[in-house]
């Protein structure tokens, strides 16, 4: 069966003086247009550049963490065709569209473009009190245990992903997507729907942490995030703010915290 996630080209591969005709795997970029019905109103809410793939999923997560749904029942309907993915939400419900205003494409790599202004950037974060305590035992783990699950980087080399994992180092969900911000999205998306308890579990990304997706993790209420790469100046300090445990540079054997050590069990 054919992923929608990986495209095909002819290319030319130089090797030396060797050079040959073959095939490459590319990873799938096309634009995904969020259309939000309610009270008998439709409005296009973005437009994004993903992988496609899982797209309820990242429509559902992308309301979720814009703060425009606090809850997945409030969705009544997700209906996808031709690159829109249309969420139709139960009657009565009154979506908060304000903080998530955009009046242009966000690219792949940009959680926030086409915000109206520097305040549309936040959305609204309760904290999170939880008992979790992470073994740091397990951390060290977790970035093979991701590389090894992540089927559509193994073919393209292109691709972003994120995971939720608990306390004994068992990864629940993986995701994948061109935009880092997406693949948070599709990940939340997928356990909203479940309704699972984000306070119990950590967020890895296979990647650097921006402030885009600490926030994302924030508005779901997960405690813990752990990035392969190194985390931005504004994630520490909204980390800090919002009393995430932020763990960066986690990779051969190593790690550094950079708030919540209260959490890692060292």
């Amino acid at each position: 069966m054919s992923n929608p996630a990986i495209s095909y080209a002819h290319i030319t591969r130089v090797t030396d003086t060797l050079v040959t005709a073959t095939e490459d795997a590319l990873a799938a970029e096309e634009p995904l247009e969020i259309r939000l019905v309610h009270n008998g109103q439709q409005q296009s809410i973005t437009v994004t550049m993903r992988s496609p793939g899982q797209d309820e999923e990242l429509a559902a997560g992308f309301l979720f963490t814009e703060g425009i749904i606090t809850r997945y029942p409030e969705i009544k309907t997700i209906h996808y065709n031709n690159n829109v993915a249309t969420i139709t939400l139960q009657p009565g419900i009154t979506p908060a569209l304000q903080p998530a205003q955009r009046n242009f494409l966000a690219n792949a790599s940009c959680g926030v473009c086409g915000k109206t202004d520097l305040d549309a950037i936040f959305a609204p974060v309760k904290k999170t009190i939880t008992n979790i305590k992470v073994p740091a035992a397990i951390l060290h783990d977790l970035p093979a245990l991701l590389r090894g699950q992540q089927a559509v980087f193994d073919n393209t080399g292109g691709l972003h992903a994120a995971a939720l994992f608990d306390t004994a180092g068992n990864l629940l969900h993986i995701r994948e997507d061109i935009g880092r911000h997406n693949a948070v999205d599709k990940l939340i998306g997928a356990a909203l729907k479940q309704e699972l308890p984000f306070s119990q579990y950590g967020l890895l990304l296979s990647g650097r942490a921006g402030f885009e997706l600490i926030q994302k993790a924030a508005v779901a209420g997960i405690p813990v995030i752990a990035a392969v790469g190194a985390p931005s100046s504004l994630a520490v300090k909204m980390a800090k703010e919002w009393n995430i445990t932020l763990i960066g540079f986690l990779r051969e054997g190593r790690f550094n915290i950079y708030h919540g050590q209260e959490k890692i069990a060292l």
